[in-house]
């Protein structure tokens, strides 16, 4: 069981600690709902989340506190791997973000996605001609569902810096993984190390200041607890250069999901969707494919020069 002692005050991640930030939600939980069940990707949502506060001085808008960098850990590595359904649709849109690499100069010498799941987006990388592809993944669950040959280009673990040598990889992948990530700056930083000189990073995440998001408010499933921090294409770029890396590109994403997942995201109350899931589940109507607007940004970052 989490405890309160387990939690801790964040900071905003581009002003740095000592600004004054505007509550926007109060807390829906208590420590004990905290498990792994909960931190699992793509779970049902569940209007679970820590307090949300904005930076008054950039906009930036985070949890405050949140569970300690060692508990996520924890959770992430026990989370469970539910997506499975939607690995097609998936490669569909982070497929199309890393062809759209090649317009910026992306090298395929080696690639690395960090949150990679079972690594289905290396096998896309693999057909797309990255000569070599790494991955780096908390959850044991999903690591143990890579197919036999991406497996043992999967690291089960948190990415941290010196888990690879610097300047080893062309393109770093971080697809919906952002939001998650208690220290963002650490993290870009241990990216841009191990990234070569004009190498690419392309996030996609959550864009807080969608259509979706302003009208859902605290409904929108963006609102939730596996979500340290939520950015708008402003406070992603700021975070980049911040870094260490040039924005080559950021945008709107089109999302490909079956039906049913996108039924999963509507704001219904669950006595309603989960008989509607279990009937879409039992006809052809649940996997239809459509291609939306979801409320997601992409963001390509070029590492331009050293960290000082």
């Amino acid at each position: 069981m989490v405890t309160t002692s387990a939690f801790t005050g964040t900071a905003c991640a581009i002003c740095g600690p000592g600004v004054s930030a505007t509550e926007l939600y109060p807390a829906t939980f208590t420590p004990a709902d905290l498990s792994p069940a909960v931190f699992s990707a793509r779970r049902l949502p569940d209007r679970v989340h820590y307090r949300m506060v904005r930076c008054d001085r950039c906009g930036l808008i985070r949890s405050d506190p949140v569970a300690d960098a060692a508990t996520l850990a924890d959770l992430y590595r026990e989370s469970s791997f539910d997506y499975e359904p939607e690995v097609e649709n998936l490669k569909l849109t982070y497929g199309r973000h890393l062809a759209g690499l090649d317009g910026l100069g992306a090298r395929h010498g080696s690639l690395l996605e960090i949150g990679c799941g079972n690594g289905f987006l290396l096998e896309v990388a693999r057909e797309a001609g990255y000569a070599e592809v790494r991955g780096v993944e908390p959850s044991a669950a999903a690591v143990e569902l890579a197919s036999p040959a991406t497996r043992p280009a999967i690291v089960q673990a948190m990415f941290r810096p010196g888990l690879f040598p610097p300047e080893s990889f062309d393109v770093a992948c971080l697809f919906q993984v952002f939001d998650h990530v208690p220290d963002p700056r650490a993290l870009l930083a241990a990216v841009h190390e191990v990234l070569r000189p004009g190498g690419l990073l392309l996030c996609l995440n959550h864009d807080v200041e969608s259509l979706s998001a302003r009208l859902l408010k605290d409904r929108s499933p963006i609102i939730d607890i596996e979500h340290t921090y939520l950015y708008s294409r402003a406070t992603q770029g700021s975070m980049l250069e911040l870094e260490g890396f040039e924005v080559a590109a950021s945008g709107s994403v089109r999302n490909t999901y079956s039906l049913a997942y996108l039924v999963r995201l509507l704001p219904l109350p669950v006595s309603l969707k989960r008989p509607l899931l279990s009937l879409l589940r039992a006809t052809r109507a649940g996997g239809l494919r459509a291609s939306v607007p979801l409320g997601n940004l992409y963001a390509v970052g070029r590492r331009v020069r050293s960290r000082t």
